[in-house]
């Protein structure tokens, strides 16, 4: 859908996404969600850039991929997801259409600073009706794909679109809550379905308040939903007034640490890449690109960011060491920090960030105490090993060298209640 769609055009193209909804009957199934263990770290990679086939539901779906051009395969990246709108393709999110490199993947690629990798998959009749869940299956098949050739942090998968790429983001974030850290919606509805739509994501969305093709409602209510599961407080964010060409973004309070909503409302129509101060679009000028950026960051793996929605958890101070006038306490060499990621009825994922002290370190090993019914069954980042209520998780190959002061990740999955833990870190 071109985005200087004309008065007729818009009104064709909401007829048609009506019919599509209406058409389509979504049976969405979930998979299992798994945290994938970036089996392609490590591993030299087949995939490369430009436009790829794959094999998905017995059809032949294509998708467009990018990778960073200093890519190593011992650095897990974000991978992010760019979808398109009805009547755009692949391509158009990859390139930038109209716009140029600058609007590529929504803007996203330019800001990235070569620590993303990037996929646009093609929706068949250039829409996403996921028909019997077909598209998010497709989704699910290219992570398979990607995080089985090419290093990727897990807890870093994003989602976005545009219109019925808005409408794919939030059918993904309903279906795929343990998959996608978050989704950014641009102007959506919900025309690709919600199976699920009980658990938290963190989620951004955006939209005009006189959109002619989907009408601002439909945004908010896609919204609502993630206020409720991210247990966000109830509130009317405002909105700029008609002829003020300005937005306003709102950070809802109350949320759940770690699931953050947010809702930026702008004086305009039906478009992804608006201008302050302009009636018109401008992939190069919106001021979308830096906001969704700043949304993104927040999920960064590493030391704690200051802001109150930060997923992290600083690191324990450790305990205060008393002056002995023989000799003093060694330096710490690393420290672990644990924060709760996703927890659902019997079970509950969560990550630790390792810090290395003064000094560089070689490798690492960090060690926590189960709680009684607790047991872990899957790591990724790390090798596991477990005796009694012990668990053990030393360095991958990949991420064991760490500089002084820097960080790294690892994830796991446990059965059982999820408990606060305090885990250590040795380093020989």
């Amino acid at each position: 859908m071109n985005r200087t769609t004309r008065t007729g055009r818009r009104r064709w193209v909401l007829g048609s996404l009506l019919t599509l909804a209406l058409a389509c009957t979504t049976l969405l199934v979930p998979r299992l969600a798994t945290a994938g263990p970036t089996a392609g770290c490590g591993k030299t990679p087949t995939l490369t850039n430009g436009a790829h086939s794959i094999q998905s539901s017995g059809l032949n779906r294509s998708y467009n991929l990018s990778i960073p051009g200093n890519y190593s395969n011992g650095r897990p990246y974000r991978l992010i997801f760019g979808l398109h709108w009805l009547n755009g393709t692949a391509n158009d999110v990859a390139t930038g259409g109209a716009d140029g490199s600058a609007w590529a993947f929504y803007g996203q690629k330019q800001l990235s600073d070569n620590s993303t990798i990037f996929v646009a998959p093609q929706g068949i009749d250039n829409g996403w009706a996921n028909t019997n869940g077909r598209d998010v299956t497709l989704v699910d098949d290219l992570v398979r794909l990607i995080e089985g050739d090419l290093c990727v942090d897990t807890s870093q998968v994003f989602a976005m679109g545009w219109s019925y790429g808005g409408a794919m983001s939030y059918a993904l974030a309903c279906a795929r809550p343990a998959v996608f850290r978050a989704v950014v919606v641009y102007s959506g509805a919900n025309l690709s379905g919600c199976n699920g739509g009980a658990q938290p994501v963190a989620y951004f969305g955006i939209h005009g308040t006189h959109d002619s093709v989907l009408n601002i409602s439909s945004g908010r209510s896609l919204r609502d939903t993630f206020v409720r599961n991210n247990g966000c407080t109830a509130q009317s964010p405002r909105e700029p007034a008609l002829g003020s060409l300005t937005h306003i973004t709102t950070a809802y309070a109350g949320c759940r640490i770690g699931y953050p909503v947010q809702w930026a409302a702008f004086d305009g129509d039906h478009t992804p890449s608006p201008v302050d101060g302009s009636s018109g679009s401008s992939g190069s000028r919106t001021w979308t690109s830096a906001e969704v950026k700043t949304f993104l960051a927040q999920f960064t793996t590493g030391p704690s960011p200051s802001s109150t929605t930060s997923p992290g958890t600083p690191p324990s101070s450790p305990p205060p060491a008393s002056p002995s006038p023989s000799a003093s306490a060694p330096p710490t060499a690393c420290s672990a920090a644990y924060r709760l990621v996703n927890p659902w009825p019997g079970g509950f994922q969560g990550e630790v960030t390792v810090t290395a002290g003064g000094s560089p370190i070689s490798s690492w090993t960090v060690r926590w105490t189960l709680s009684s019914g607790q047991t872990v069954t899957q790591v990724w980042n790390g090798t596991l090993s477990t005796s009694g209520s012990t668990v053990t998780v030393r360095n991958a190959p990949y991420n064991g060298s760490l500089a002084a002061g820097a960080t790294t990740t690892f994830g796991f999955l446990a059965n059982g209640s999820q408990s606060a833990l305090s885990p250590t870190c040795t380093s020989p």
